[in-house]
């Protein structure tokens, strides 16, 4: 099949249409992924709020043991 030079210039306006949709979605995705970010750093700030904080359970010396 010949292509003209009428139906080149669709296919490539064509493509060049598509390569813009795609880097509009790109821009929202990279958006989107800093609004993430944002939002993680916020929820771990909170989060370390409500840590609970693990002793070690020391036992009571016996007398005439010694420790060393």
């Amino acid at each position: 099949m010949k292509y003209t030079k009428a139906h080149l210039e669709r296919i490539v306006f064509a493509q060049l249409d598509n390569i813009e949709a795609m880097n509009d979605l790109l821009i929202t995705v990279k958006a989107q992924t800093e609004m993430i970010q944002k939002a993680n750093k916020i929820l771990e700030k909170e989060v370390e709020k409500f840590k609970v904080k693990k002793y070690e359970f020391v036992g009571r010396k016996k007398r005439g043991m010694k420790t060393f």
